[in-house]
């Protein structure tokens, strides 16, 4: 079993066209956040499991609170769900593709920080927090129950490697945008919208052409 990174990274992916917005708030908002709002741009999840997230799947670690009321991110670039999106599968509303989704990255030990600092709840799970078996930990030294192999794997297929390559961190109501280190884009044309897109914001994390990090 792969161990534990000493410097783990986190990784959430968005279209590029709600970058502007992001910067703009200075967070990343939960979904039950954002259904008090308006969108702005373009939504890329499942809606069904948006609606389990926010209703039905609560975290063992912080009793009462749905994994639905957090920002996710995953453990890894080129996710499952990029993979569903860039097969364009009839369960996502959304059918535009990969090209136009962006990875923004942190560094998981400064999150953590953060929120112990700001009482901010936060907690990761094992496998896939959209399912109804995931277990959740809101311990950095169970970090190592995660498989890192199959966080790491680009051959998924089949559980449990395809459940446990989506491992959450999940942090509670919304994510800071000055803690993006960095945002992958898929090529030029993407990474030049996403560089207008941060143009006026305060922080202006830099933004990289990685294709590997795509199907």
């Amino acid at each position: 079993m792969m161990p534990a990174p000493a410097h783990a990274k986190i990784y959430h992916i968005v279209h590029v066209d709600k970058l502007a917005a992001i910067a703009a708030d200075g967070f990343l908002f939960s979904d039950a956040v954002m259904a008090q709002h308006p969108a702005k741009g373009t939504v890329i999840g499942m809606n069904n499991i948006k609606a389990r997230r926010m209703n039905e799947l609560t975290l063992d670690s912080h009793p009462g609170l749905y994994v639905g009321q957090c920002v996710p991110f995953y453990f890894c670039p080129r996710a499952v769900m990029l993979y569903l999106i860039y097969r364009r599968n009839s369960e996502l509303a959304y059918q535009g593709g990969q090209e136009p989704i962006v990875h923004l990255v942190a560094d998981l030990n400064t999150v953590v920080a953060w929120a112990e600092a700001n009482q901010r709840r936060w907690a990761f799970t094992l496998s896939n927090a959209g399912s109804y078996y995931f277990e959740d930990r809101r311990n950095l030294d169970q970090l190592g129950e995660i498989n890192w192999n199959a966080v790491q794997t680009n051959q998924w297929s089949g559980s449990p490697t395809k459940e446990q390559k989506q491992a959450e961190f999940l942090l509670d109501r919304h994510f800071p945008w000055h803690l993006i280190e960095q945002i992958g884009v898929y090529n030029q044309v993407t990474g030049q919208q996403a560089g207008q897109a941060i143009a006026a914001a305060a922080h202006r994390p830099p933004v990289h052409i990685l294709p590997a990090w795509y199907y």
